[in-house]
């Protein structure tokens, strides 16, 4: 990420006001001088969970006087957790700029909680998506203004819980609704997971490459039984035509503004990550459908888990060609996962309790180190060193 002294410098030598030795003997002192004053991760560490112990002591002790507090103090003690983190934070943003980060942030994660509970104050009959709407509007208004990679994590969260609790909320008399959610969320991560780049790798995108690898495995995991699950209990009553049409087109159109943003010429993959999982997401529906024993066993046996495989082949595939590690590192990992899953659901039922333990540790031992064998060559193509 290009720094305010970069820009000043790069501006200065384009306008003729400094010349090429000059600039990068800047270059070199501001280095040196950054380096010395940089923060180690312990400390970093240390402020941040400082930050979450603080955000979460002050909102228990808020909720611990609740009862005892009136209408208008509980609002003013809202309003006061909300304004004074953000005043911390400016004060000393000159001086300690990680710990004005980490104030910013708790402000903004007072300002969902002061949301909620000024909703709870004045009875405000709305549906709770609408809370996390308003959240998520705070945080992008900080990002916008501050430029700190917590309030952009903070937005990048809440949008998406925003979307999936609205549709939610739409759909709650009705079943078969809960695919069009995951698959959503399912795209967005990938979305996110696909941030870093060669020439773009600042702050914000690193911590999308974390939140979209981690949600990207269970989500997958959910896809295949998502409408399953929500119609056991529910009336089995679809949603109309236009609120489902609805529903996919802000699943679909999302996640690919949001490549688009990110990856620019590169959200091309983006189209075959949504092929994958709506003819994934689809391919149970139909089966189910149909009503043939042959199609819904080979769907219950075998098809998710080949559907899961061609997807981990196409992460590395994507890994290798972006020359991205974590690509490949999160393909084999799923890869051994999708294994390790289908002898846990359909193997390991068919054989004795000591046969079916002593074939999971092989298949632990042996596949674990073809795996990491595999995954070292393949970051080794890279020209980097495997992690």
């Amino acid at each position: 990420m290009t720094t305010h002294w970069e820009k000043l410098v790069m501006r200065w030598k384009t306008a003729g006001v400094i010349d090429s030795a000059t600039a990068e003997r800047i270059r070199l002192y501001e280095e040196r001088e950054s380096e010395g004053q940089r923060l180690r991760w312990p400390v970093i560490l240390a402020v941040s969970f400082g930050g979450l112990m603080l955000a979460a002591g002050v909102l228990l002790f808020v909720a611990a006087h609740w009862d005892k507090l009136s209408p208008a103090l509980r609002f003013t003690t809202v309003l006061i957790l909300v304004v004074l983190f953000h005043v911390l934070g400016a004060a000393i943003a000159e001086n300690f700029p990680v710990l004005s980060w980490v104030f910013h942030a708790v402000g903004t994660a007072c300002l969902g909680a002061g949301i909620f509970l000024a909703a709870q104050i004045f009875n405000l009959e709305e549906d709770w998506s609408g809370g996390f709407l308003l959240w998520a509007i705070g945080a992008a208004l900080g990002w916008a203004l501050l430029r700190q990679t917590a309030q952009g994590v903070l937005t990048a969260l809440l949008v998406p819980i925003w979307l999936a609790g609205k549709w939610s909320v739409a759909t709650a008399p009705y079943s078969s609704r809960d695919l069009v959610a995951a698959e959503g969320l399912w795209l967005l991560a990938v979305s996110y997971f696909g941030a870093r780049a060669l020439d773009r790798d600042d702050g914000i995108r690193r911590w999308l490459v974390w939140i979209g690898g981690l949600a990207l495995i269970p989500l997958t995991a959910m896809i295949p039984y998502a409408d399953e699950a929500g119609s056991n209990w529910r009336h089995v009553v679809p949603p109309p035509p236009g609120l489902l049409a609805a529903g996919w087109i802000v699943a679909i159109s999302v996640p690919v503004l949001v490549a688009v943003v990110l990856r620019m010429r590169g959200s091309w993959t983006q189209a075959i990550a949504t092929a994958w999982v709506v003819v994934f997401g689809s391919m149970g529906a139909e089966f189910e459908e149909t009503g043939q024993s042959l199609f819904l066993f080979a769907w219950h046996t075998v098809l998710p888990y080949l559907w899961c495989l061609i997807a981990c082949v196409g992460m590395i595939a994507w890994g290798l060609r972006e020359k991205r590690k974590e690509r490949i590192n999160l393909g084999v990992a799923g890869f051994g996962i999708t294994v390790g899953a289908f002898y846990f659901s359909s193997l390991m039922d068919k054989l004795g309790r000591s046969t079916s333990l002593m074939g999971f540790g092989v298949l632990f031992i042996v596949g674990g180190w073809f795996l990491e064998k595999a995954r070292r060559q393949l970051v080794g193509r890279l020209g980097a060193h495997p992690a």
